[in-house]
């Protein structure tokens, strides 16, 4: 009797065992539930761009407004922007940006589609258009540390002007969940304006770290600090609020500051809206 229930446990076990291993990564990750897993996460506004990469079949709009103001005599530059994500297969990405510069003068943002010498300083109208992929290195979109690439570059001949040319980047994100609710997420990039070995001598390079949590069930709050450029580092803060009616729609409002920098002083204030098709 003693031979026979050790022999029955041992066979349910290992039945259980074989199901286990043949769920996939998927199936066995019980944090795909998780309100920061579901809701939707856009890329802007900020500098900080999310670890987050969308399904496949899924597609995602941000759309967004930056006003620079001046610390002391100078012009406030406006800059719209819009960003369309498509989630393909094999945990990849694609995604296209343009922006539009109503008023004179390059904004420090690149988040939205600005790249060094991507245009000249005094000009207004639609920015090259910006082809990215971003691809999800960690095993499991929904783990609570995420880690993905993101390699992007300016198409030529789709902006205003016809000399800008190829402007490629590349950026290491990485995302850790922290609890149910909150994140946080770390930029490292480079970008250049042109293909040569001698444009990566002015190349500007690219740190930030963001921190978002919720303000009760449908709002919530993000804080950021970066640093960009290269021999003239322009460091900055970001801090804005959220809005977040049903879990594919947000609207946010964000306000920031140049601590560092040639426009040390300059203050920013923006808002955007983002919105998710797809399961």
């Amino acid at each position: 009797m003693h031979k026979t229930t050790l022999l029955t446990a041992a066979v349910l076990l290992g039945a259980a065992g074989r199901t286990l291993a043949q769920n996939t990564p998927a199936e066995n990750n019980d944090n795909a539930d998780a309100p920061f897993v579901r809701h939707i996460r856009p890329d802007q506004p900020g500098q900080t761009i999310t670890a987050h990469v969308l399904r496949p079949g899924q597609f995602q709009l941000e759309t967004g407004l930056l006003r620079q103001l001046p610390a002391g005599v100078g012009v406030a530059r406006t800059l719209d922007a819009a960003t369309l994500r498509i989630g393909f297969f094999n945990s990849m990405e694609l995604r296209l940006t343009q922006a539009y510069r109503p008023g004179s003068g390059p904004l420090l943002s690149s988040s939205a589609g600005e790249t060094p010498n991507s245009s000249r300083p005094d000009s207004t109208g639609w920015a090259p258009l910006l082809a990215g992929v971003k691809l999800m290195l960690s095993p499991n979109p929904d783990t609570r540390t995420q880690v993905a690439l993101l390699a992007e570059t300016t198409i030529p001949n789709t902006g205003k002007h016809a000399g800008a040319g190829w402007a490629p980047g590349a950026r290491l994100l990485v995302g850790q969940q922290i609890g149910q609710r909150y994140g946080l997420e770390a930029n490292f990039g480079f970008s250049q304006g042109g293909l040569t070995l001698k444009d990566t001598e002015k190349g500007r390079f690219l740190g930030s770290l963001s921190l978002n949590g919720p303000l009760g069930e449908h709002a919530g709050f993000f804080v950021e600090a970066y640093g960009q450029g290269r021999s003239a580092l322009n460091t900055g803060t970001t801090a804005g609020l959220y809005w977040r009616p049903v879990t594919g729609l947000r609207l946010d409002v964000n306000a920031g500051r140049l601590l560092g920098g040639p426009a040390v002083g300059s203050n920013t204030v923006g808002t955007g809206l983002s919105f998710r098709l797809g399961q």
